[in-house]
């Protein structure tokens, strides 16, 4: 599943080349997740005023509302001036003055959903709930420990809920825990503020590392550009199990915690 820093590296990949475009056309494949909450030709002749990513969804401002993407479990989008036929994945295409932007999804868990506003019923159901994002100022080191000594849950399945922070998704929190020593199956309230600063730096630093490398290609994501990323090839535990820790030399495990693979270091993650 694209996590935040594959939603995000899809933004900047085309968010300028499509600022500024008119809408000529709206082409719908099969149904995706959600149904769009508006007849297409609502968005004909429309300009898009920018591209804006809260979580791991994307939001296109219009003249009149915005679309909310979601890539589900194995979307990607596509952006230029021609991209042939559609093909049997291909369920929604904007096609505009300066190109067209194209929904690839095999799976169909993807959306794009059309709001008249931020406000409104069907966007607030979809964002109103969302934590703090952790790449914007709002994501503060007192505010991160303070919310951790409010739950008794496993970190690492906290830190995936996104009742604390969004965005933080399977690889990047495996990531994050090891760089700052702290093993995925303790309690949330029992992380002292030194580790709980650590680990807000950490989680900062493991994302923004992301976003620079493209994100992570472990299956088929690339951006509207077609291009991989490669932060997979630079993790440090995450789909490591077995290998000798980089730093103690120690194997790395592998462990279940709410149906998703967890990795650590036995040693450098003590507690």
């Amino acid at each position: 599943m694209p996590e935040l820093p594959e939603v995000e590296v899809t933004r900047l990949s085309f968010a300028q080349a499509i600022q500024g475009a008119q809408i000529t056309r709206v082409v719908m494949g099969k149904p995706l997740r959600w149904p769009l909450s508006s007849e297409p030709e609502v968005l004909l002749m429309q300009r898009v005023k920018g591209v804006r990513r809260r979580s791991k969804y994307l939001l296109i401002d219009l003249e009149r509302g915005l679309l909310i993407l979601h890539l589900g479990m194995s979307g990607s989008l596509r952006f230029a001036t021609d991209l042939g036929p559609l093909g049997v994945h291909d369920h929604f295409e904007l096609q505009t003055t300066h190109g067209h932007l194209r929904l690839h999804d095999p799976r169909r868990f993807g959306a794009v959903v059309y709001a008249t506003s931020e406000d409104a019923p069907n966007a607030q159901k979809l964002l109103a709930h969302l934590g703090v994002e952790p790449l914007e100022e709002g994501f503060n080191a007192h505010d991160f420990s303070k919310a951790l000594k409010a739950h008794r849950m496993a970190i690492k399945p906290l830190l995936l809920s996104g009742k604390v922070v969004v965005g933080v998704g399977n690889i990047y929190a495996s990531e994050a825990l090891f760089s700052a020593g702290i093993r995925p199956t303790l309690r949330a309230h029992q992380i002292s503020r030194p580790r709980a600063q650590r680990l807000h730096l950490a989680i900062v630093q493991v994302l923004r590392r992301a976003v620079e490398l493209g994100g992570s290609s472990l299956k088929d994501f690339s951006n509207a550009q077609g291009q991989s990323g490669y932060f997979q090839l630079q993790t440090k535990v995450y789909d490591r199990q077995g290998e000798p820790c980089q730093v103690c030399a120690t194997p790395i495990k592998m462990i279940r915690q709410t149906q998703r693979s967890t990795f650590y270091c036995p040693v450098c993650q003590k507690r």
